[in-house]
């Protein structure tokens, strides 16, 4: 079968029943619930994991106490030698430094002491 046959059966076929008109209510019904499904998609494939991390990391920059070796968010690896309400005291090195918790991206290693267990 050519391409132009194929054409040319598509245009013979009708698209919908002669003197009826498309329903306007149904194709709004259509319309809507294809932005729905679409919207719940965004939502598990966007908003949700990011949400998630989010809760993540604020829950590790709760749980951070001195000891830990962690990583910040420019590459800096240290030790925490202090902990305050929004900031951290890390030692690397030879060098003391206070960043700020949300700069902190990873806690690489806990400290010795597992009390909390």
């Amino acid at each position: 079968m050519k391409y132009s046959d194929f054409n040319a059966l598509l245009a013979m076929a009708p698209s919908q029943p002669a003197g009826t008109a498309p329903n306007p209510t149904g194709q709004m019904l259509q319309m809507l619930g294809t932005l729905v499904f679409f919207g719940v998609v965004m939502y598990f494939v966007m908003i949700r994991p990011q949400q998630k991390k989010a809760r993540e990391h604020e829950t590790m920059l709760k749980t951070m106490k001195p000891g830990d070796k962690v990583m910040t968010s420019g590459g800096i690896l240290g030790v925490i030698v202090g902990v305050k309400d929004k900031s951290v005291s890390l030692r690397s090195a030879d060098t003391k430094l206070e960043v700020l918790k949300s700069a902190v991206t990873e806690i690489i290693e806990r400290s010795g002491d597992s009390s909390e267990s």
